[in-house]
């Protein structure tokens, strides 16, 4: 098994592309050797998360105390422009771990897209996501896990069965939460929640309307659990005020699955 996953790292590892960026007048984008974009910063404000979809993949917030997300721990699965771990490490001040496999991205990220360098609370391993999460070292550890992983062309997720979402679960604690992008031309909203729903169950998967964009993002739950819509929008207006998120809109515009 080890020595089949090594060869699947060699092979990726040797298709890898050139990483590059673009500035549109206060917006800077990341780019995979493409014209696809695959992560966006305001260039004046580098911690803001610009796009809907990225605002959305914070959509766990509405599930747990506002007063205890310092004390929790993040890990994003694709780092992208960065977006998500300057977030959860600078304004929600998280303990935040990011696994990006293409050194390239982790070096314009630092380089182009303000990403700090290691220190107490951001970790960036350099690594292949589906084989670091079955380390069991990251068992049980993760509360708010943020799943956004596309190839250069961005047609689909690069990662999307079912032993990858239960491994995927594994990583969360009883009150973790999963939130995932799912966009491509070849991807399959259908297919990939149901996926989801084999891994965590029907019941704990929640699904926000899609963006202008064509972004899907899907939230699953380690455990079950549905909050009251009273307790959502008293969350939603403190997470607004708090960290400038557009989170009462979220509440309008997601819902279980199984409602």
């Amino acid at each position: 098994m080890f020595g089949d996953n090594a060869l699947i790292l060699k092979k990726r590892n040797q298709t890898l592309p050139e990483v590059n960026f673009s500035d549109e007048g206060p917006i800077r984008h990341l780019h995979l050797g493409t014209q696809w974009i695959q992560g966006s910063m305001l260039i004046d404000a580098p911690t803001v998360l610009f796009h809907e979809y990225i605002q959305r993949m914070m959509g766990w917030l509405l599930l747990v105390e506002p007063d205890s997300v310092s004390q929790r721990q993040a890990m994003q699965l694709g780092l992208g422009a960065g977006s998500l771990t300057k977030f959860c490490v600078k304004e929600l001040r998280m303990k935040t771990t990011a696994i990006e496999l293409n050194p390239q991205v982790l070096a314009a990220c630092r380089g182009w897209f303000k990403l700090p360098g290691d220190n107490s609370r951001l970790q960036v391993v350099l690594a292949d996501a589906a084989l670091e999460i079955q380390d069991a070292k990251w068992w049980g550890t993760v509360d708010a896990l943020q799943v956004d992983l596309y190839d250069h062309e961005a047609a689909a997720p690069v990662l999307d069965s079912f032993p990858f979402y239960n491994h995927c679960r594994r990583l969360l604690n009883a009150e973790g939460c999963m939130t995932v992008n799912l966009f491509g031309r070849a991807s399959s909203f259908a297919r990939s929640v149901e996926k989801i729903s084999a891994a965590f169950g029907a019941d704990a998967v929640w699904a926000f309307k899609p963006t202008r964009e064509g972004n899907t993002v899907v939230l699953a739950q380690r455990t079950p659990a549905r909050p009251k819509r009273e307790l959502l929008l008293q969350r939603a207006d403190i997470i607004q005020a708090r960290w400038g998120l557009p989170a009462p809109k979220w509440v309008r515009v997601f819902k279980p699955l199984l409602a």
